[in-house]
């Protein structure tokens, strides 16, 4: 690939934008203070060549790098161009890359997963073979095999250099890739970049705030920026020559990309200093917009200023859906059944979370016996069930999902998939694991309230519990959507869960001692239903059809059983239920006249009911990741 293949023009570029971070309600109601971040930005870069932007921390650094991805929120004008098409957001997703200052990458796979794993265009033994090429370009061959939660701050960021790489981009942005970098893992990051735009044809921008002077030969053009304003663009080597023209020339010994740079920052120590230094360089931007021009654009293979005329196809093409799908689910099922360490808990959530639970409750209730207080324990086993799948949802959600959720919102930036895809794959892996987890925790306490010899009853126990596991995790996932901060979602979940299952399930108050308007309400929540398929189904029980005894001594056989009055408690000072059924009706009756076994209580709507809040909430997930987000929701994701 020939170096001068590709350029990449700024012309007279401006960008306002937000100055000052807000609060989330400043920025619901506009209250936002805003200004001109970049102010007559032009700059030239050509295939091959390494640009460096300098300046201090609100020079407008990152907002130079947002504006050419297309990524900055607020007005822009001027021109941005690639060969001399104007840059789009969709050219930018196709054929550049944006190396962030953060990035997420998951736990539990491999540097060598990690890169493979990453949607491309390149499928099989081509992307394999990219794949070493890439380690091997940027040092990472040795620890191909490391997982990415065991990499050192040096290895890392090349990682995540070269999952950009991977795509072949004419144009890399980096923003500050040495950031808390030693010098010599400083040295090593440019020195890589240097070679890879040189390899690959590729034109590099990254930023720097503390350039050091061992880096200087591997940057072929600079940029000065000082509170958006353009102080020196062009070569490097040029530079020390503009700079003495000027009156500025470098001291011996000192080194110049750090010497310009504080020639071009601000001196806030005093008030004096700071309009010295504020007017030296108002000076400096505008000699450099009089005689600028020649530095600006330095001579590349075609000559100065001037692109390839060959035209080269921009717009390439997005990967395949199916594609991108297998990708990702590829990399989610790695990542899961990995034999590292985050790969081995991701499993133990996974899979073996719930039964361990389900084997406590069973070590506390496999005493009952069949007396009068069973009615009290079974109904605190099944509230216990229910509180376990609802809470182990959440808990899985919580720990497991955000690294996915951040990911695919930094993914999603460059273009490779929509919120809808990621759903779907992460719902294809999560929901058989929670399938076998659920089933197999209710093996081991369906014994206490039923038999095995009744298959179907069994059955119907484990799905019941598998509709409010899968609730609860979506419900969890629709949470973390807007809110970055996996304890805030958490708490926010597990809040009204609890106030969930205290109104609606029947199980810590009756549903006849509800208001109104409350036990409306419970229609709404999907513990209503599930609480109320569960109690049937453990309350009429055969061996619950007769009075039970009160204890080894009291028998309740030969009783008479009254109605229980609200005011005067239970007819006799024993027992309390004469069966099952008594003790549902206490617990679900508001009238006397109901048949609580075709409404509250019907067999076929409780369980429909329960799988339509949970396959309701996985829709709404769905449309709810196609709903274009807030720019100040998706800020949160993006570093």
């Amino acid at each position: 690939m020939i170096g001068s293949d590709y350029t990449l023009e700024l012309c007279n570029v401006f960008y306002s934008g937000q100055v000052e971070p807000g609060s989330c309600i400043q920025r619901m109601i506009g209250n936002i203070k805003t200004g001109i971040i970049l102010k007559d930005v032009s700059l030239t870069v050509h295939s091959g060549e390494v640009l460096a932007v300098l300046g201090s921390k609100g020079s407008g650094k990152k907002a130079l790098l947002d504006v050419i991805s297309r990524r900055a929120q607020g007005p822009i004008r001027g021109q941005i161009l690639l060969n001399n098409q104007p840059m789009s957001l969709c050219l930018f997703q196709q054929r550049c890359g944006y190396v962030t200052h953060k990035c997420d990458l998951i736990q539990g796979l491999t540097v060598e997963q990690t890169l493979f794993f990453t949607p491309t265009k390149m499928t099989g033994y081509l992307k394999s073979s990219r794949v070493k090429q890439v380690m091997a370009d940027l040092a990472l061959s040795q620890v191909a095999n490391r997982c990415t939660e065991h990499l050192t701050k040096s290895e890392y960021r090349r990682l995540m250099i070269g999952i950009q790489l991977i795509k072949d981009p004419v144009v890399l942005l980096l923003d500050e890739p040495t950031w808390d970098l030693d010098p010599l893992n400083t040295y090593l990051v440019i020195s890589i970049l240097s070679n890879a735009a040189k390899k690959y044809g590729s034109a590099i921008i990254l930023t720097m705030e503390k350039p050091r002077s061992d880096v200087f030969p591997f940057l072929d053009r600079v940029l000065y920026l000082c509170l958006g304003d353009v102080v020196y663009a062009g070569g490097t080597r040029q530079m020390l020559e503009y700079f003495d023209a000027i009156g500025f020339p470098c001291p011996q010994l000192e080194n110049p990309l750090m010497y310009y740079l504080c020639l071009s920052t601000v001196d806030r120590r005093s008030r004096e200093r700071f309009l010295e230094s504020n007017h030296q360089i108002a000076a400096l931007v505008e000699k450099f917009k009089i005689e600028g021009g020649a530095y600006r654009k330095t001579t590349s293979i075609n000559g100065p200023g001037h692109p390839s005329e060959h035209k080269i196809p921009l717009l390439l093409g997005r990967p395949n859906k199916m594609s991108v799908g297998w990708t990702i689910l590829a990399r989610l099922l790695t990542a899961t059944v990995s034999f590292h360490a985050a790969g081995l808990r991701q499993l133990f959530l996974r899979l073996f979370f719930v039964p361990i639970f389900f084997f406590v409750l069973w070590i506390f209730y496999n005493k009952m016996e069949n007396a009068q207080h069973t009615f009290i324990t079974r109904n605190g086993l099944v509230f216990n069930c229910l509180a376990g799948v609802y809470f182990s949802g959440i808990l899985n959600a919580v720990l497991m999902y955000p690294i996915y959720r951040t990911r695919y919102f930094q993914e999603s930036q460059e273009g490779l998939y929509g919120g809808t895809l990621f759903l779907i794959t992460y719902n294809i892996v999560s929901l058989p694991f929670s399938f076998i987890s659920v089933l197999g925790a209710s093996a081991i306490v369906f014994p206490l309230v039923g038999s095995f010899d009744q298959l179907m009853e069994y059955f119907y126990f484990g799905l019941i519990l598998w509709a409010c596991y899968i609730f609860s995790e979506q419900q969890t996932m629709a949470t973390l959507m807007i809110v970055k901060d996996h304890l805030s979602a958490a708490i926010f979940s597990i809040y009204v869960t609890c106030v969930c299952l205290t109104l609606s399930s029947g199980i810590l108050r009756s549903i006849k001692g509800l208001q109104e308007w409350l036990f409306y309400l419970t229609y709404a929540t999907q513990a209503r239903y599930a609480s109320a398929f569960l109690n049937r189904q453990v309350f009429l029980h055969p061996q619950l059809h007769d009075p039970l005894p009160y204890d080894w001594r009291h028998n309740c056989t030969s009783m008479n059983f009254v109605e229980t009055s609200v005011l005067t408690g239970p007819a006799n000072p024993y027992c309390r239920y004469a069966n099952g059924q008594s003790y549902l009706s206490e617990r679900y009756t508001r009238d006397p006249g109901d048949n609580i076994f075709n409404g509250i209580l019907g067999f076929d709507l409780n369980i429909g009911i329960t799988f339509a809040f949970a396959l309701g909430m996985i829709v709404f997930n769905l449309f709810l990741y196609l709903i274009p987000l807030p720019s100040f929701v998706k800020a949160k994701f993006r570093e």
